[in-house]
């Protein structure tokens, strides 16, 4: 194996057990790699995408893309992943779309599914896609638990989108975005009509640990069927899954959070 490669995955192993991040100068210290070498190898890896900076000159994190690299090896391989009965559950019960997403960083990424009662747990096929802050339910399901501030601020740097490309109820402004993160809190779940696609409803409600949102549960289907009414009778159901998979996920990986013994 090269030097570089090896010190390459070093660094990628050392950082899977390091959630929180690491600066530079200790992992080259920790790994014995000169301070030169290792900011360059960390800028090749950040350019591939596997890891990124919390901030500018901060702390070094591994990204969702090893995550999804793994997921799409559990689909491929067919290994059910600590995820699967969980959603299959709630696809069965609400007989619509379920989705699961991560938080990474600044971005909430689609990483599985589940569809309806028959299919079980499927793998996204667009694994990696980020979801659109702003008009969907996992969006605002997530931003929900920030404050408003916070939430404005991720919504402004990745954009409100063209209005063409998402329902006619989507918000197009910082009041509009609002109304619907108050009304979310208030209700305790995310609900959306018509606003990420035309003639489609969807709910959502983040997934906990240890008071900090690590991802989102939603369920999504035409809003003929998943009427607000629906969607009131499958709350309790949602919630209740969502505070599952938190405690749950200590163990696993899924989160990008490994811990043994965090998750």
């Amino acid at each position: 194996m090269s030097l570089a490669l090896d010190r390459g995955l070093s660094l990628l192993e050392h950082l899977a057990a390091h959630p929180d991040g690491l600066p530079l100068a200790l992992m080259a210290s920790e790994l014995d790699i000169p301070l030169s070498a290792c900011h360059r190898l960390l800028s090749e890896l950040q350019r591939r995408g596997y890891v990124r900076q919390k901030r500018k000159q901060g702390d070094y994190v591994l990204t969702t893309k090893v995550v999804s690299m793994g997921l799409g090896y559990l689909s491929s391989a067919g290994i059910v992943d600590i995820a699967e009965p969980l959603l299959a559950r709630l696809a069965q019960r609400s007989g619509e779309l379920v989705r699961l997403s991560i938080v990474d960083g600044d971005r909430l990424t689609w990483v599985a599914k589940s569809q309806g009662q028959h299919q079980g747990l499927r793998y996204d096929p667009d694994m990696g896609m980020d979801a659109r802050l702003s008009c969907t339910a996992s969006g605002h399901a997530w931003l929900l638990t920030m404050s408003d501030e916070r939430a404005l601020d991720l919504v402004t740097r990745q954009g409100f989108g063209a209005p063409a490309d998402y329902g006619p109820k989507a918000p197009t402004s910082v009041k509009a975005l609002l109304g619907f993160l108050h009304a979310a809190r208030v209700r305790g779940y995310a609900q959306i009509d018509e606003v990420f696609a035309p003639g489609m409803s969807a709910m959502a409600v983040p997934v906990l640990r240890r008071q900090e949102a690590i991802g989102v549960i939603s369920i999504a289907g035409p809003r003929a069927r998943l009427t607000a009414a629906r969607m009131l009778e499958l709350a309790p159901v949602l919630l209740a899954a969502a505070a599952e998979l938190g405690p749950i996920s200590n163990t696993s990986s899924l989160f990008g959070r490994p811990q043994l013994g965090k998750g």
